[in-house]
């Protein structure tokens, strides 16, 4: 079946997690992604676990397999000359560019838009930073955690009563590299129409900046300063998690009127919707302690599994909470193709995230697995640029592969 990205060739000098994260999504769509390693060592989460033992002995990371699915493998030192004559040859023949190097990094190498532009004037060449191309902070270094504390996200996650948390996947990093995807293909879009590349500038700290989305208006419209307030929504109620019975705890999430009718019948308390302090959700929500007392003493009768039949039943939105085990079992989850196996080399079938987007033309596909070490660098200088195979073996000799 055909895929969107068919015919987009990526090159792709990412590393660990926001730029191959962005790429693999690339990949999944079709686009032919070559991605550059540093010959010997490679991506920086090689080394990270978990581990999977291949027929050779040596070990894989999953991690790297998770975010590098499908995508082709070469090894290039980027300082030397001829791995740049060999990049800029490359460039020539590329579609995409994707790069997340600290700002500058890649100037220096002599691998900046301006250079890749003057080769290839359609070239479409995102950098992905902490804090972006053009910003007061492009020189500090950063990771995910720098991005979620300073953008004010852990500041509203977690308890009141507790220190601010980091939420628990690498949101900087997966936000970013969404974005790129995003602002690549815009990108590519407006390419078809004009003919003219660009430039994709995406930072951590934005990206994670605009996933708090309704907070920032909170404060800049409504005047406040938003705060932990642990699982429950800031703005609605009954919007928290519920200790049940048997000491487990139910999602509920009720954010109109009509929901909160059902459920205080269903509690057998008609009376509280009649209530000034329950009638509408500002008022829920300002009295919240109070409503979750009443509602976790209904509970008190009843199991996880007992609470989620009967609010599922009543068309109550709820739901439970499940370990990463239990979210891998889930029907939805499996009937999606949220997990699909691969067959990797050396490691033989594992089992990764599946990608959610559907589409019904050209659906995404993540069935592929992450290449070694250089796997492909013979093929791709062979297929793209016409090496011989003592052309190839010269340049492993020269330390340029």
């Amino acid at each position: 079946m055909k895929k969107a990205l068919e015919g987009i060739k990526v090159l792709d000098f990412t590393n660990v997690l926001a730029g191959p994260f962005c790429t693999a999504n690339l990949a999944d769509l079709g686009a032919e992604v070559i991605k550059i390693e540093r010959p010997g060592s490679g991506d920086g989460s090689r080394i990270f676990g978990p581990f999977i033992k291949s027929e050779d002995g040596t070990e894989q990371s999953g991690y790297y397999i998770y975010a590098n699915r499908g995508k082709k493998g070469i090894t290039l030192n980027l300082k030397n000359e001829k791995a740049k004559e060999i990049i800029y040859e490359l460039v020539k023949k590329s579609d995409v560019v994707v790069e997340n190097f600290s700002p500058g990094v890649m100037e220096k190498l002599g691998y900046s838009y301006e250079k890749f532009k003057e080769i290839n004037p359609k070239i479409v060449y995102c950098s992905i930073s902490g804090f972006g191309q053009v910003s007061p902070h492009r020189n500090l270094p950063a990771y995910d955690i720098v991005a979620q504390g300073r953008s004010g996200m852990m500041s509203i996650t977690g308890y009141p009563d507790n220190p601010p948390a980091r939420v628990g996947s690498s949101l900087g990093d997966i936000s970013a590299g969404l974005y790129a995807a995003f602002g690549i293909m815009v990108a590519l879009f407006h390419r078809e129409k004009t003919g003219e590349g660009q430039m994709v500038d995406i930072a951590m700290m934005d990206s994670v900046f605009s996933f708090i989305e309704t907070n920032i208006v909170r404060h800049t419209i409504g005047g406040i300063d938003p705060v932990r307030v642990g699982a429950r929504h800031p703005l609605s109620a009954p919007f928290d998690i519920y200790k049940c019975k048997d000491g487990e705890y139910v999602i509920i999430a009720v954010a109109s009127n009509g929901h909160f009718k059902v459920l205080c019948d269903l509690m057998g308390r008609p009376d509280l919707p009649e209530n000034p302090k329950f009638d509408e959700d500002w008022n829920r929500s300002d009295n919240d302690v109070e409503l979750k007392e009443i509602i976790e003493d209904f509970l008190s009768d009843y199991t996880l599994d007992e609470a989620i039949k009967l609010f599922e039943e009543n068309h109550i939105p709820c739901g439970p909470i499940f370990s990463i085990r239990k979210a891998c079992e889930d029907e939805s989850i499996l009937a999606r193709e949220m997990l699909v196996d691969i067959d990797q080399p050396k490691a033989g079938k594992l089992r990764i995230t599946g990608n959610p987007v559907k589409l019904s033309e050209t659906p995404p596909d993540p069935k592929h697995p992450a290449p070694l070490l250089g796997q492909h660098t013979a093929e791709v200088l062979k297929e793209e640029l016409g090496y011989t195979d003592e052309e190839i073996a010269q340049l492993k000799e020269n330390k340029v592969i």
